[in-house]
């Protein structure tokens, strides 16, 4: 089947009532999640993977989709009625947004961001549909070799670029392989570190470790702060609407952004933290109205939203094909994907295209229903980024456990669940890497089969690791994936500097 036909047949699939219906459900509850300071889209997306056991993965997949686009543009709804970014990717929109509510302009820049999200997820997607399918071809030719290598080229990316120290975030994916090692060996079928628990037999499911480390985490981290209540909303006192000379003022920057975006998607492990910034930033640099930036522009609140939601759409392409998560939602997305059966990599553009098609296509129809909910529920959720800590801690906590129970309606994944918690508590109190454990935890398997697989074929011999020129293609991203925090993290510093955000 070519792949107009696939297209055609996924958009068809993914406008199935029940489709339709739990799109506008997991898109609303991404908005309420992104929009209370302190939770994350990657909080979202691990705590309500468990809902998405028993759907068809298509189904499960459109709803992860629409929590992680819902929640990178709900982070913006608090950063400009408060002050406060709900999400890291929303915090330039603060800058220029709050100003303009103070200028009681709060409707016309939840309007700009809500279009510029829109516009910004809807063209990534272009890049998702057309990008995509040909480095599927190319990951055909991967084998053992190849596999080892680009497992360590995405523990590299991602152990150094999330984190503020290179060595730590190594020491992050180095603990990810460890856990990785429990369970059965792949090869020999030898019990390895079980410690007696049969429910260890397959390893340590990453559901439960995604839902501790990025979930459960969060609940001790607010539980040992004094609970405050945050400031009050601002009152709409102009109309959500943009004129037509408006939406011609921030085309340009949108337009920008989304290519901005798109490029920071796709390198792995750059994030839509980042993108922010540099959409704000081009934004300020091509404007023709520079004295407005500082006082309330929205241009400056437009380039920041098109290229954070424009990361989401870029980010899946490196995921789907070749198994190497763009940022930390994504690496939640791959256990989910995992958890359904399924293997990122050419497969899911061969056996499972249907599948991969409808999920694209869902991807589509999300961006619509943001649109809507967003337009329709602002005020709704300026209303829900008040919600006192008090109610999200027992709230959060009571579905960590349920969440993890239903997975197997085991007792013990809820203990290895709060062990996870512990554990993500200390990485994030000693500025460790929750995602470059997920990856080590992922990827760990994949690399050990690889190598291991290699040095059987080659009786030993580690010169097959060397033996061909995708080999020495990932060797040197490898290197790149080094050195890059270098760069990327003095990039970051420099925009947050100049742009005088925490």
């Amino acid at each position: 089947m070519d792949t107009l036909a696939l297209m055609g047949t996924g958009f068809l699939q993914a406008l199935s009532p029940l489709n339709l219906l739990l799109m506008a459900a997991a898109t609303a509850v991404g908005v309420t999640i992104g929009c209370l300071p302190g939770l994350s889209a990657a909080m979202g997306v691990a705590l309500l993977l468990p809902v998405t056991f028993g759907m068809d993965p298509a189904t499960g997949l459109i709803i992860l989709g629409g929590i992680y686009c819902g929640a990178i543009f709900g982070g913006s709804i608090s950063a400009i009625l408060i002050h406060t970014p709900g999400t890291p990717a929303s915090a330039a929109t603060a800058i220029e947004g709050y100003q303009l509510t103070l200028r009681g302009q709060a409707a016309k820049a939840l309007t700009v961001a809500c279009f510029a999200s829109f516009c910004g997820g809807l063209l990534s997607c272009i890049s998702l549909y057309f990008f995509a399918p040909p480095l599927a071809q190319l990951a055909m030719k991967f084998k053992s070799p190849e596999y080892f290598w680009l497992s360590l080229f995405g523990l590299t990316i991602i152990a150094g670029v999330s984190s503020k120290s290179m060595i730590k975030g190594l020491m992050s994916g180095v603990l990810g392989l460890l856990i990785s090692t429990v369970g059965m060996d792949p090869m020999e079928g030898v019990p390895r570190f079980m410690f007696g628990q049969s429910t260890l037999y397959n390893g340590v499911d990453v559901t439960c470790a995604l839902i501790g480390l990025f979930s459960m985490s969060q609940v001790l981290i607010l539980a040992e702060k004094r609970i405050q209540a945050r400031p009050a909303a601002a009152k709409f006192k102009d109309r959500f609407s943009l004129t037509g000379a408006e939406v011609k003022k921030i085309s340009p920057t949108i337009i920008r952004s989304w290519i901005i975006g798109n490029i920071v998607g796709i390198l792995p492990g750059a994030g839509a933290s980042i993108a922010c910034f540099i959409g704000y930033n081009e934004a300020r640099r091509f404007s023709k109205n520079k004295q407005e930036f500082g006082k309330g522009s929205i241009e400056g609140v437009a380039g920041s939203e098109a290229a954070n939601n424009a990361v989401t759409g870029g980010s899946l392409i490196p995921m789907l094909t070749l198994g190497i998560p763009g940022e930390s939602v994504t690496a939640v997305l791959m256990g989910g994907l995992i958890i359904h059966g399924l293997q990122p990599g050419p497969e899911l553009f061969s056996t499972y295209a249907g599948m991969t098609y409808t999920f694209f296509a869902g991807f589509v129809l999300v961006q619509f229903f943001m649109l809507g909910i967003g337009m329709l529920g602002c005020k709704g959720f300026a209303n829900i980024a008040r919600l006192s800590d008090a109610i999200l801690i027992p709230s959060i906590f009571l579905l960590c456990v349920v969440g993890s129970y239903a997975i197997h309606n085991n007792v013990v994944e809820v203990a290895i669940m709060l062990i996870f918690g512990g554990v993500g508590y200390l990485v994030r109190k000693f500025d460790m890497n929750a995602t470059a454990i997920v990856l080590g935890l992922i990827l760990g398997p994949i690399g050990e089969r690889g190598l291991r697989r290699s040095l059987m074929l080659s009786d030993g011999d580690p010169s097959i690791l060397f033996s061909t020129p995708l080999c020495w293609a990932l060797i040197a991203l490898c290197v790149l994936g080094l050195l890059s925090p270098i760069f990327m993290n003095r990039m970051e510093r420099k925009l947050r500097e100049k742009h005088g955000a925490a």
